[in-house]
């Protein structure tokens, strides 16, 4: 089910109220130029479609309120079962198995069937018809997916989901209201299922690809992570300088981490594509089993006797947790979350808020000048500023135009000012505005 309204964004929290709203419907063509909002039909599938100049946004309601795939730079980043491609299955039909879509959705944690404080999975919140209204178009492209009342948990999620004019950022901002007319509490989790082969789907695996976030140098948990399901001694798990890397090598197995960094970053070495992921940490929070990040990956089908299930898969999901919330009857708990796709392949260390890091920024002192070098991926189009520091005073220098959809690869020489002792590399984005540093060094002589 489907309905188009035009709300402007304190209009829009009015509606999570449940107050009246009248509006003149929405065009389909963005009022401004910069982002687009579009019905469509997408392999099959009736979706709606944000756009902007950067990315595309495909969002089928009727299979739990899906964002199916986001394409970047001609890249689609998102996993989508061939053998599921525009059907919609009936809900009375199969149960979870086989029902798995692919793209990215929202699920209740904890899971199981031991107990009413956890959620067996499947049904309509997985898989069931949501309502999209359009929020907004135009400056900003917004979309909101309402789900049904879950009658096992009793919860209902609502997502809006928004991109603006100039910029690939995605962002995303999810309810969680307790229908039921007792306190309850749950935690709310984002799954985005990412491919690991070529064609997606496909038997031709991906051996570079890699999920990445950072742990918790105080962890519970030994080595920092949790092996809830596969084999602990699993030769995809490494741990470096701060981070866990997650090699999928078509084990299947889940991994939970108490990460207080708040990021993950889905990293594919071969077509030297990432996406960073975000949300908010709470560190006084209670997390599910202490969990802030899990990546799970897919196996090799399933044997029964002597009858090989079909694969679902190959692919890695990237799972962000919010706390444990207790919600009295009526009341609602949102998590905002946002994705940054960039360039960068498997040489990915880690991101800052204006892109990521390949190999860290260094500043060597020369005869010809102080030599910057650099491998980057960027989050905003924009140009690459070096900031001088030292007892000789500061200064700016430009260094190069840089752009989301090709990777930074700075080397350069400029004329720093004398008794420079360092210096750092922001990210101005085309509008003026410093998005940060991509690094700071000292000076080696």
């Amino acid at each position: 089910m489907r309905t188009r309204n035009c709300f402007v964004e304190w209009v829009a929290v009015l509606a999570l109220a449940g107050l009246p709203l009248h509006c003149q419907a929405a065009s389909n063509a963005a009022s401004t130029p910069g982002c687009s909002v579009r019905t469509t039909n997408y392999l099959g599938w009736e979706a709606e479609e944000l756009a902007n100049p950067w990315v595309k946004l495909e969002i089928v309601p009727q299979i739990g309120g899906r964002l199916i795939q986001v394409t970047f730079g001609g890249h689609d980043f998102l996993y989508i079962n061939p053998q599921l491609k525009g059907k919609v299955l009936p809900l009375e039909g199969k149960g979870d198995d086989g029902r798995n879509y692919g793209g990215d959705k929202v699920w209740p944690l904890p899971e199981g069937g031991q107990d009413e404080q956890h959620w067996s999975g499947g049904g309509n919140l997985d898989s069931g018809p949501f309502t999209l209204q359009v929020l907004s178009q135009g400056s900003t492209c917004a979309v909101r997916l309402t789900g049904p009342v879950n009658p096992e948990i009793g919860q209902r999620y609502i997502r809006d989901i928004s991109i603006g004019p100039d910029t690939p950022v995605i962002s995303f901002h999810v309810v969680m209201q307790n229908m039921s007319g007792f306190p309850q509490t749950w935690s709310e989790q984002t799954i985005t299922e990412y491919p690991t082969s070529n064609p997606s789907g496909s038997e031709n695996f991906n051996p570079k690809f890699y999920g990445v976030t950072a742990i918790n140098p105080a962890s519970p948990y030994l080595n920092g992570y949790y092996v809830r399901t596969g084999p602990a001694d699993n030769p995809a798990f490494s741990v470096s300088d701060g981070t866990l890397r997650v090699h999928w090598n078509d084990i299947m197995q889940e991994v939970w981490i108490d990460s207080p960094s708040g990021w993950l970053a889905a990293v594919d070495g071969m077509s030297g594509y990432t996406m960073v992921e975000r949300h908010h940490i709470d560190p006084t929070a209670e997390y599910p089993s202490k969990a802030t990040i899990i990546f799970y990956s897919s196996g090799p089908p399933e044997r029964h006797n002597e009858h090989t299930e079909p694969r679902e898969g190959p692919f890695m999901e990237a799972e962000m947790n919010s706390p444990m919330v207790e919600l009295a009857p009526g009341e609602s708990y949102a998590m905002d979350t946002q994705w940054y796709p960039t360039r960068m392949g498997e040489d990915f260390k880690t991101p800052t808020y204006s892109g990521v890091i390949g190999t860290p920024l260094t500043a060597t002192a020369t005869p010809a000048g102080l030599v910057l070098s650099g491998n980057f991926g960027v989050f905003y189009a924009g140009d690459l500023v070096a900031h001088f520091y030292g007892r000789g005073g500061g200064g700016t220098a430009k260094l190069m135009s840089v752009t989301p959809t090709e990777p930074v690869q700075l080397h350069t020489t400029i004329q720093a000012p004398p008794k420079t002792t360092r210096v750092s590399v922001h990210l101005v984005d085309s509008s003026g505005l410093d998005r940060g540093p991509l690094g700071e060094v000292p000076v080696q002589q």
